[in-house]
């Protein structure tokens, strides 16, 4: 049995990978897939596959692209999501601001630096016309600290993925000011390059399998019933996600990858522009 290390942010996009993982089917194929959940996102995420403390992981588009152009080890193997992440824009709830327009000059609370948290703060300023060369960050790790971070006002304002944050709109904790879409497709399945030299049958198998649970996956019945008990969600919330989101089969296409770089080069999150071929497993 082939041992795969596989991480990914504990949210409602990754159930296909836990009900695969439970019904066998990737030990069907003599591979037996270690799943860790990681409450940090995409910047740990980065972090653990340039140590190859992992083989794969479930990734934000745009925190691999930036993390790979400045030297991580991997490469992108696959689109997973091929819908955008709607990145809900959250204060506490108590806070005086009313309007985004409220929080340019503040402070975003962010996971890690390379995170999704960090770089959509500088797609939502560009969005909203604000100076992206003096924007300020407090480090918060995961969803628990940026609670605490803006209740005792070290930051001002949260971007975090719309549904997985609901419940703490729901309760009071946080209040919603708007949302900034993600303006490409946002998670891919990523791999250290050690794993697709070493392992590229196995690699193959697993993204076989993981794309017949995808591809059948709205299908099943009951799955928003199932995914709403699973994530402490409300049914009404998870009809309405379930509805945005589209899963993917298929590599990124290079239209999709040439408008991450532009972006991030226009916003100064990376300074050359990297090939496809060290972005992309070909």
């Amino acid at each position: 049995m082939k041992i795969v290390k596989i991480i990914g942010v504990p949210e409602h996009f990754n159930l296909p990978w836990h009900m695969a993982i439970e019904e066998g089917a990737f030990e069907e194929r003599g591979i037996k897939l270690q799943w860790t959940d990681i409450p940090e996102g995409t910047g740990k995420m980065c972090q653990m596959l340039a140590a190859d403390d992992t083989d794969l992981a479930i990734i934000l588009t745009e925190g691999i692209l930036k993390s790979i152009t400045e030297g991580n080890p991997s490469k992108i193997v696959q689109q997973y999501i091929a819908s955008p992440l709607q990145w809900g824009i959250h204060v506490d709830a108590k806070s005086t601001y009313k309007t985004i327009s409220d929080l340019e000059g503040t402070r975003a609370a962010i996971s890690r630096f390379g995170s999704g948290s960090h770089l959509m703060a500088y797609v939502n300023a560009e969005n909203q016309s604000w100076k992206t060369d003096s924007l300020e960050f407090r480090v918060i790790n995961n969803l628990a600290g940026a609670v605490e971070a803006l209740a005792q006002g070290d930051a001002d304002y949260f971007m975090w993925e719309h549904f997985t944050t609901k419940p703490l709109v729901d309760d009071g904790t946080f209040r919603r000011l708007g949302d900034c879409p993600t303006p490409w497709p946002c998670f891919v399945v990523a791999a250290t390059d050690n794993f697709i030299r070493e392992n590229t049958g196995v690699l193959n198998h697993v993204l076989e399998v993981i794309n017949r649970y995808t591809e059948e996956f709205k299908s099943i019945p009951s799955i928003d019933r199932t995914l709403a008990n699973s994530y402490g969600q409300q049914l009404v919330d998870i009809k309405d996600w379930l509805s945005k989101t589209q899963w993917s089969q298929s590599q990124l296409n290079l239209q999709t990858i040439e408008k991450v770089k532009d972006t991030l080069i226009y916003l100064k999150l990376i300074d050359r522009r990297p090939t496809n071929a060290e972005i992309l497993k070909l």
